[in-house]
């Protein structure tokens, strides 16, 4: 008897262990419902994990990475006030993580060359390769666990999760004033 590859229909999980507990206390249980939201909770407890866990090995607090992560999406150059708008912090609360940061090395305050009166925040090399790293760590860890799907797959998995996002970001009376959340 050849084994079943993993990907096959006859794989179970802790999900479809956790459906037929709850099937029949819950007769209406949709199985397929349950297990879909089921799996994605799971899936995202998982990744946080694994992201808490690339922060312990590149010794960074969760507050150092996110302001790491949002200079880096400015293309590592940003004043306080945009970090502080980009963190939905107050200006003096982002002072006090850019000390910290620059005490560590991760970033450096210049005078702007365009109006003295400005400073500008800027990303260093050591941090740079220290936010990349804790970025690397969770990339593999999600390209590991797409990897299991082929192209196509990844593609309609990727579409339908988009469907489901739209709905969710859409307020629950279908009308189109929704604040979308990121």
């Amino acid at each position: 008897m050849e084994p079943t590859e993993p990907s096959g229909p006859t794989q179970r999980d802790w999900t479809d262990e956790h459906v037929a507990q709850w099937q029949p206390v819950l007769p209406g249980l949709d199985p397929v419902v349950e297990g879909a939201v089921t799996r994605m909770k799971k899936l995202s407890v998982h990744l946080r994990r694994v992201r808490e866990q690339s922060l312990v090995d590149f010794d960074l607090e969760r507050y150092e990475f996110d302001t790491l992560h949002k200079l880096a999406g400015r293309g590592g150059s940003a004043a306080p006030s945009e970090l502080a708008q980009d963190l939905d912090l107050a200006p003096a609360s982002v002072t006090g993580r850019l000390d910290a940061l620059e005490k560590r090395g991760f970033v450096r305050r210049t005078q702007s060359t365009t109006d003295r009166r400005r400073v500008v925040v800027e990303l260093t090399a050591s941090g740079r390769e220290t936010w990349l790293g804790a970025m690397d760590v969770l990339g593999h860890e999600e390209y590991r666990l797409l990897g299991v799907l082929d192209e196509d797959e990844r593609t309609l998995l990727n579409d339908l999760l988009r469907r489901i996002m739209v709905a969710a970001e859409a307020p629950p009376d279908g009308s189109p004033d929704a604040a979308r959340t990121p």
